[in-house]
């Protein structure tokens, strides 16, 4: 097989321990939930973080401390583990990066280790911190500024789930408040806006695709969610590359290619940031890597392919995989219980146009708009296919057998 021909892993199911530490929980929230459906408490995607970043579906705490060796068997406090897939030569595929000693400002590296960014690799890159979903858990990545008036580049996992977005320009540690302009789940591509924002400096970004096996390379990134960026030197070791990674709520695989493999040490936190080269321009975004820290993989989006999705996002126009905005939100849990004939709940989230109908935990929601309903997934297509402010009729049969019914406003809800 041509080194360049991608290599797809196997489509299983990830499987995760809970979190190590119960003070710093939050939630997953899946497509579904992010349109009202299922939550679920785990610590994951999104964040600092080694060897748990598994799907786009999930964010985790972010964590301040830092790892104290370089060993495999180094761990991150209050942050949970996981097991998934293998692909390649004993690796695994994270969103966001295995584990990794990631130095202290000062700290004497050597070898190929991560050591603090450079000025000139700061410039028009900026930290990226989320509130994730309506316990308040945290998440942290990186991004790419675009334009000087705070167009924000970086990865849709990086915000998925979010209900605040903060954003801080390395070079100069403002922080600005931020809106999701829109994103492309299946492309794992997110674009923001900072509110207020002038005279910021853009990114230089190389979008000829000239790319080559054996290129110098390096990764910057808000590694582990430290607070600031790290940069890891490597080369490019393959071009057009496929990754597969599991769903945890469908089991589905979750596929990206045309993908840059590295051998940079990239890792949780890095992602959403900028992939190098030797000229100091912007070739891609950091995305992915293995958890093998002996043997480090990493892989990112292409910019001029990043660049195509974010201009369509731009463009304001909704396409199958691009969502403008934040989509509109029910605000109901997914029940542990299944039902003939409906979707059986398990709360209704405060605030949220399910509380304002009258749901409560153990009704049955049987129609949106008079069109039944039967499963989690038929009541989320039908919630997606609405935006914030819709008003959609609700018909469902409560705890006691009665058939109820409500007209609501739909609400804004997490980001896709």
């Amino acid at each position: 097989m041509d080194e360049n021909t991608p290599t797809p892993a196997p489509e299983i199911p990830a499987t995760f321990a809970g979190p190590a530490a119960a003070q710093r929980r939050s939630h997953l929230l899946s497509k579904g939930a992010i349109t009202g459906i299922a939550v679920a408490s785990v610590l994951s995607l999104g964040a600092a973080g080694g060897g748990i970043f598994a799907t786009a579906t999930l964010v985790s705490s972010v964590v301040a401390e830092r790892h104290t060796t370089t060993t495999a068997e180094s761990v991150i406090p209050e942050q949970s583990t996981r097991t998934i897939p293998d692909f390649g030569q004993g690796t695994i595929p994270q969103y966001g990066g295995g584990q990794q000693h990631v130095p202290s400002q000062g700290e004497t590296t050597t070898g190929s280790a991560p050591t603090a960014a450079t000025d000139d690799q700061s410039a028009g890159i900026v930290l990226i911190n989320t509130v994730v979903g309506f316990d308040q858990g945290e998440a942290a990545g990186t991004g790419i500024v675009l334009t000087s008036d705070g167009e924000i580049l970086t990865n849709n996992h990086v915000v998925e789930g979010s209900t605040e977005v903060a954003v801080t320009i390395a070079a100069t540690g403002k922080t600005y408040t931020a809106d999701v302009v829109g994103t492309d789940a299946t492309n794992d591509i997110a674009v923001l806006h900072l509110q207020n924002a002038s005279g910021l400096t853009v990114a230089d970004l190389d979008t000829s695709d000239s790319v080559a096996i054996g290129d110098a390379i390096t990764g910057v990134g808000n590694a582990e969610g430290q607070g600031y960026l790290s940069a890891a030197e490597g080369q490019v070791t393959a071009l057009d590359q496929q990754i597969t990674v599991a769903d945890e709520l469908s089991g589905e695989g979750k596929t990206l290619d045309g993908l840059i493999e590295t051998d940079a040490a990239i890792v949780s936190g890095d992602s959403g940031g900028p992939l190098f080269d030797a000229d100091g321009e912007v070739i891609g975004i950091d995305t992915a890597a293995s958890s093998n820290t002996q043997d480090p993989t990493g892989y990112a989006i292409p910019i001029a392919d990043a660049i195509d999705i974010a201009r369509q996002i731009e463009s304001g126009v909704e396409t199958n995989t691009v969502t403008i905005g934040l989509p509109a939100f029910l605000g109901v849990q997914l029940g542990s219980t299944t039902s003939v004939g409906g979707v059986t709940i398990g709360g209704a989230i405060e605030g949220t146009a399910a509380e304002r109908a009258g749901l409560t935990a153990g009704d049955t929601i049987t129609a949106i708009d008079g069109t039944a309903v039967t499963t989690g997934n038929a009541l989320s297509s039908a919630i997606a296919a609405h935006d914030p402010g819709d008003s959609v009729t609700i018909t469902w049969t409560d705890t006691v057998g009665e058939t109820q019914s409500a007209t609501v406003v739909l609400t804004e809800g997490p980001a896709a």
